[in-house]
């Protein structure tokens, strides 16, 4: 199944580019395989993880240059984040544990987040400079941990900072900011030393993305976009209507959507 998948990326990667029929929506490739998840790193790298619990890394040639055979070992993956092509990070939220990738997929280790007093913990994400962001839900703090659990950083507890709960669902550390999100409540925006700086009144969007000066996300059928220079705002509508079956996410200004057996990946127009 690898060799028709690298050959029917190849085959993608060289043949021109189909335009989509909502808004400029560019078709870069579309396969069929075995996927639960999926990723676009900044390189353009793909990463497939089936059901079976392997997750595969193709390069922007289609060449495979990664297995990792134990990714369902934990059970069900919450976050793959693929933000530094060198150092994935491996989330499993019912376990409290992150497990760390390097970029050929091979296993450089494990964070047991229980063992180091993080009982419950709601997003993770990479930081800028290899460590961890998390947000501790017991303690309501956002906390920035190295590769050894040891906290280099925690801001106050949330509740003293601000008047409502938040609960954030993702963790994006882009452009000198880190972003937490609660789609219930908003788009937090913090410094590097943890300091508060602002909220957008962005919620319910699905799928949130960071890229240059944008905030993107998906919402009633449409990508949603935010330009934190401009403050302009504005949606495009999907390239196709999505079905319950359906997964997408946004990644490295990309749109992926795929079901169990079938990946569309298109380019997006802001």
């Amino acid at each position: 199944m690898s060799k028709l998948f690298k050959i029917s990326i190849v085959l993608l990667l060289i043949a021109p580019y189909c335009q989509a029929q909502a808004d400029s929506f560019t078709l870069q490739r579309r396969f069929r395989t075995d996927v639960v998840q999926l990723a676009v790193d900044n390189l353009d790298n793909l990463y497939v993880l089936s059901s079976t619990g392997q997750l595969k890394k193709f390069n922007a040639q289609g060449d495979s240059v990664g297995v990792y055979n134990q990714a369902k070992r934990l059970g069900k993956l919450y976050t793959l984040d693929v933000t530094n092509p060198l150092k994935l990070l491996l989330f499993y939220k019912d376990f409290s544990t992150i497990i760390i990738l390097d970029r050929l997929l091979t296993y450089h280790g494990t964070i047991d987040l229980r063992k180091i007093n993080i009982i419950q913990t709601s997003a993770v994400g990479l930081s800028y400079d290899s460590n961890i962001w998390l947000f501790d839900e017991y303690e309501n703090k956002l906390k920035k941990i190295n590769e050894q659990g040891n906290v280099q950083l925690e801001t106050p507890d949330f509740r003293t900072l601000f008047p409502d709960a938040v609960r954030p669902q993702q963790i994006l550390d882009q452009n000198g900011t880190v972003y937490l999100y609660d789609p219930k409540s908003g788009l937090y925006l913090f410094d590097y030393y943890g300091a508060f700086k602002k909220k957008l009144p962005i919620t319910g969007w699905l799928s949130l993305a960071v890229f240059n000066n944008y905030i993107t996300g998906i919402q009633d059928n449409s990508i949603q976009y935010y330009n934190t220079s401009t403050l302009i705002s504005g949606s495009h509508k999907l390239p196709v209507v999505l079905q319950p079956s359906d997964n997408f996410k946004m990644s490295n200004h990309k749109l992926l959507l795929w079901s169990k057996d079938s990946v569309s990946i298109y380019n997006y127009p802001l």
